[in-house]
């Protein structure tokens, strides 16, 4: 299989150099990406004790390193490089992942990441013409997207039909296995609760 990320081999030697500071028998480094395939993704580089690991983490022996992906983050890690320039100050890392904000996402993708393409897909693209978007907060247990309205949405008097008509409707069409979705600044009504 081929590697998804490049690590050049100043920044094997430079995360090398980091991990025996760290005088911790067999660390490495684990690569995740938080809000993958959003506008909002951030690539994280962290410390990881043996057995901080999670079991479907993909590993890779490096030559001076080993690295954990974590599984959800590897098909926005395409083309992903992580590179170590030095300078007078004693350098940066730095990490160049191009796909981490576009949606990848099939079937078997996780809820989140789902209904977070449909959102930023589909639905902001059309209120971004009003200085709105929306942004998934959570999921719950139940399977209900809860959901904030920012920009222009925000106190609009028209969010309840646009919430409900619109995008309940899309992201329930899209991502079947939603039950509804719910409004993070509406914690009073709750006349549309599925469990009251």
């Amino acid at each position: 299989m081929s590697q998804p990320i490049q690590i050049t081999d100043n920044a094997q030697e430079y995360l090398a150099e980091l991990l025996a500071k760290q005088n911790v028998e067999g660390i490495a480094v684990r690569i995740f990406i938080t809000q993958p395939g959003t506008p909002y993704a951030e690539t994280c580089l962290a410390y990881c004790r043996p057995g901080e690991e999670e079991p479907s983490d993909e590993r890779l022996d490096l030559d001076k390193i080993t690295v954990y992906l974590e599984k959800n983050s590897i098909a926005f890690l395409e083309e992903a490089v992580v590179d170590f320039n030095a300078d007078r100050m004693g350098g940066q890392l730095t990490i160049k992942a191009p796909n981490a904000k576009m949606p990848q996402v099939n079937a078997d993708s996780p809820l989140e990441d789902r209904v977070n393409y449909v959102l930023y897909s589909e639905i902001n693209p059309g209120l971004a013409a009003h200085g709105g978007e929306i942004r998934l907060m959570q999921l719950t247990e139940e399977n209900v997207a809860v959901l904030q309205f920012g920009g222009g949405c925000q106190g609009c008097a028209a969010v309840d039909i646009t919430l409900k008509d619109g995008v309940e409707k899309t992201l329930v069409e899209r991502v079947p296995e939603l039950v509804g979705i719910r409004d993070v600044t509406d914690h009073t009504d709750d006349t549309n609760a599925y469990y009251r």
